[in-house]
């Protein structure tokens, strides 16, 4: 696999990945359950690094992991349904861009200091 990988490369060795080893496709269906299901997984772990969760013993923790397997998912979902994820990512950010270049620089919330929460101001 190469160093360095596009998302229409990457797009383009899930398909071949699929039709190599995997048989067929999924139905869409399908994969979008599996991919609800693998955000839950990424949820779980972060919960349990970030949150006030902790692991159970032997439980694996990877979080790069989980966003592998989202990602393979999604790519999976866009295949079958014909997206180029590289073209939706640029249209994504140009609408953002448009949308929201000034919006967040006038967000109180980002550019003030950080405020306890209410949890710290009991203690």
């Amino acid at each position: 696999m190469h160093n360095e990988l596009s998302i229409r490369e990457a797009q383009k060795l899930v398909d071949k990945w699929i039709h190599e080893y995997g048989v067929r496709y999924f139905s869409e269906l399908t994969n979008m359950a599996c991919l609800t299901e693998e955000v839950g997984e990424l949820a779980r772990v972060m919960a349990r690094t970030y949150g006030d969760q902790s692991f159970k013993e032997g439980e694996k923790h990877n979080i790069g992991e989980e966003m592998a397997d989202i990602l393979w998912v999604l790519m999976c979902l866009a295949n079958q349904t014909g997206i180029d994820l590289t073209a939706e990512l640029q249209k994504s950010f140009d609408k953002k861009t448009t949308r929201d270049k000034d919006r967040h620089q006038q967000n109180k919330k980002l550019t003030q200091a950080e405020t306890p929460t209410n949890t710290e101001e009991l203690q």
